[in-house]
């Protein structure tokens, strides 16, 4: 019986992490990589190169993978997917889902008429965690429910905003990118604390209320936060930012009447804290890909394309609320950043000086964003209904 065929489309940036992880694959006779796609050849393709995802979907029957592995730029999401899964051909699509809501019903409608497996690449749906939390609020472990948040103080360069023509845009001509801190880098924090929380489909949020900032000269945001109001009456509140002073794990909190769930979702760590016990637990994580691999036999999907619905409200609230506000020069360092060196050896700092770094490591810092972040997530309020000093005057 003959291996499955992988495609990776975009090898670059992220998209090494796949080659990496179908390199595994095939060491462990489960599938095999049959090309590579990306506009820059690679110096040592692993496999056969394709400068596009048509030029492949054009070769030989015989060449076709079974499935592709899209990892390119968010405004590209639907019509590479779109175009695969019409040629008969399973998807794992990088996050976010789509650039819109309109762009994900018509993914989901192509899903639907192709009858082919479209997967989402939000890895947290694969942790054992997820269903560990849901399974500890449905035994009462914290009481009654009273929000779901969600904290992400991360830290991102200016090398990250110029890492592509697309990064920190809103938007590219007539076409939708949203780039900013809720709808990519923390995307994972907004996705699972509703999955926690059992919102999946669109129709699972009633409303969504914007508080969008940023303090890099991007379209985008980049420190913001938002709450969320599903139809079955839970809040959800989001404190999110790439201008901390140092980066730190990002967290799902589940508040109760008798004490909190706290899932550290990057480590699948998990940490109930109540007046009578207070424990800690660390879980495993199944790999998206292995699920589709498993899903083409009949396994069920753990990020389908129809679950990411919920998000994709949040995304669409985002990318139709005004755009982000600047941060007041008053409330923002600039520091230097770390890198680790090209030898693999200790962290070191890039160029610049403190106080007036230069260079792509610089990034800025937005003072106390941390705690402002946890108190969004904790009392499900804006930075603006709390009054965060940046907001004030605004």
């Amino acid at each position: 019986m003959s291996l499955p065929k992988i495609a990776v489309v975009g090898i670059h940036g992220h998209g090494s992490s796949h080659l990496r992880k179908v390199a595994d694959l095939e060491n462990r006779g489960l599938a095999r990589l049959s090309a590579v796609v990306d506009p820059r050849e690679p110096d040592d393709a692993p496999a056969s190169w394709f400068a596009n995802l048509g030029d492949l979907l054009s070769a030989d029957a015989d060449a076709l993978p079974d499935i592709v592995v899209l990892s390119t730029p968010i405004h590209t999401h639907l019509p590479l997917a779109r175009a695969a899964m019409e040629a008969g051909i399973d998807v794992l699509l990088e996050k976010p889902t789509t650039a819109s809501l309109t762009e994900h019903a018509e993914l989901v409608a192509v899903a639907e008429r192709t009858g082919r497996l479209c997967q989402v690449g939000f890895q947290t749906f694969g942790s054992h965690a997820l269903p560990a939390v849901v399974d500890m609020i449905a035994r009462g472990e914290v009481g009654q429910v009273t929000g779901i948040g969600a904290i992400g103080t991360w830290v991102r360069t200016a090398a990250y905003w110029a890492r592509s023509p697309w990064a920190g845009r809103r938007r590219m001509g007539d076409r939708a990118v949203v780039d900013g801190v809720v709808t990519n880098p923390l995307a994972h924090a907004v996705a699972t604390a509703l999955w926690v929380g059992g919102a999946r489909a669109s129709t699972d949020i009633a409303y969504v209320n914007t508080d969008l900032w940023r303090a890099n000269p991007i379209e985008a945001d980049d420190t913001s936060s938002l709450r969320a109001v599903g139809t079955d009456g839970t809040r959800y509140g989001f404190g999110l930012t790439l201008c901390a002073a140092e980066r730190t794990p990002a967290r799902v909190l589940v508040l109760g009447t008798e004490g909190e769930i706290e899932l550290e979702y990057e480590h699948d760590v998990v940490r109930l804290r109540t007046g009578r016990v207070v424990a800690e637990k660390q879980y495993g994580r199944t790999d998206l890909l292995e699920n589709l691999l498993l899903a083409r036999t009949g396994e069920r999907l753990l990020c389908d394309v129809r679950d990411t619905g919920a998000f994709m409200q949040v995304l669409e609230a985002v990318r139709t609320a005004p755009d982000p506000a600047p941060i007041g020069d008053a409330y923002v360092d600039w520091a230097d950043g770390i890198a680790a060196a090209p030898d693999g050896g200790p962290p070191v700092k890039l160029g610049g000086t403190q106080g007036n770094p230069e260079g792509d490591s610089r990034h800025p810092v937005v003072h106390d964003v941390a705690e402002w972040c946890e108190r969004a997530a904790r009392e499900q309020r804006t930075f603006t209904e709390l009054g965060a000093p940046w907001t004030v005057g605004s």
